[in-house]
Formats: structure tokens, C-alpha cells, sequence
């Protein structure tokens, strides 16, 4: 066997295990193989939801996270191509494994100590549930990053999209999933 098939098969092995311990996020709430249900619907604009968060789990986090973020996005909703931000929570210590059903209210005394949420496109902070106009059900998609800094350094009046921006500068990896809901 030469160096470079050494090698490759090397390479191989290695991306199986990275695949078989890699970094999950799942929901016993949301799902991508069903519809997100009328409990964590926003309630406004039509849509008559409780707007309750759901719960996310995530396990093997990359080795060096120092904090988690989590965002809720929809880039199906009709903005000139900027789509939605329906959550954005930042500075999850390193300690959480996964927010409970319920953590995303506005005034965020049910996420660890430390944490922040940024506002939504709702314009406040915490859970916006799904709400998009009638027609075609719309993707929202679940991320959970894990990041190499414990804190991230943004303004208080911190958008979503600079939110995003910085998130995705001190990923150290990220899990996620896509769930769908639509209205008639």
C-alpha cells in the first residue's frame, strides 16, 4: 500500500467517525418529518398559536466550545430575499445541552444565566413562532453553533443579521434541522 492510499484510507476512517459522533441537534417538539404544531404557532398576524418555544437537545458538541448559540430562521418568507428571524439566542454556556419547552419567553428567565436574546424580526426578543402569509408552507430551520469564544462582543441594539454574522465567525461547528408549517 502506497503513502498517499495510507493516507486516503486514514482520511476515510476519520470521516465515518466524525459522522458517527457528530454534533446533533434534535426536538421532541419540532420535527422535519411533521408539520410544526399550532402550540408553537405565533399568535398574531393571523395566526392564532400559544407561541410556546420548543425544546432542543444537542449532543457532541465539537471539542473547544466555550458557548452555544441557537437561531430560528425561515428563508421563505416573502422580504426581498433576506427571510425571517424567528429566535436568536446567544452566550448558552458551554454547561447547556438544550433549552426546555417554554425557555424563549421575552423576558428570558427561563434560559441559563448569561444568556441574551437578540430581537427577532417580530422586533422583540425571544420565540416568534412560525406565521407565514397563506399558500405554500414555509421552512424554518433549527441551528444550534458551537462557539469558540464564551461571550460574544455585540451592541445591546444588535440586529439578528449582525447577530448571525458574528455567530458564524466564531463557529466551531453547527448542527441543525428544518421543520415546515404552512397555513391555507
Amino acid at each position: 500500500m502506497t503513502s498517499k492510499n495510507i493516507f486516503i484510507s486514514a482520511l476515510a476512517m476519520g470521516l465515518m467517525a466524525v459522522g458517527a459522533h457528530g454534533f446533533e441537534l434534535t426536538s421532541a417538539d419540532v420535527s422535519p418529518t411533521k408539520p410544526i404544531a399550532e402550540d408553537f404557532v405565533f399568535n398574531g398576524f393571523g395566526c392564532s398559536g400559544k407561541n410556546i418555544s420548543p425544546s432542543l437537545v444537542w449532543t457532541n458538541a465539537p471539542k473547544g466550545s466555550k458557548s452555544f448559540a441557537v437561531l430560528v430562521h425561515d428563508p421563505d418568507a416573502p422580504t426581498g430575499g433576506a427571510g425571517f428571524w424567528h429566535w436568536v439566542v446567544v452566550n448558552l454556556p458551554v454547561s447547556t445541552a438544550g433549552l426546555s419547552q417554554g425557555a424563549g419567553t421575552a423576558d428570558g428567565v427561563k434560559l441559563p444565566v448569561g444568556t441574551k436574546q437578540i430581537a427577532t424580526d417580530f422586533g422583540t426578543p425571544g420565540w416568534g413562532g412560525p406565521c407565514p402569509p397563506a399558500g405554500k408552507p414555509h421552512r424554518y430551520i433549527f441551528t444550534v453553533y458551537a462557539l469558540k469564544t464564551e461571550k460574544l462582543d455585540l451592541p445591546a441594539n444588535a440586529t439578528a443579521s449582525l447577530t448571525g454574522f458574528m455567530v458564524n465567525a466564531n463557529a466551531l461547528g453547527k448542527a441543525s434541522f428544518t421543520s415546515r408549517y404552512g397555513r391555507k
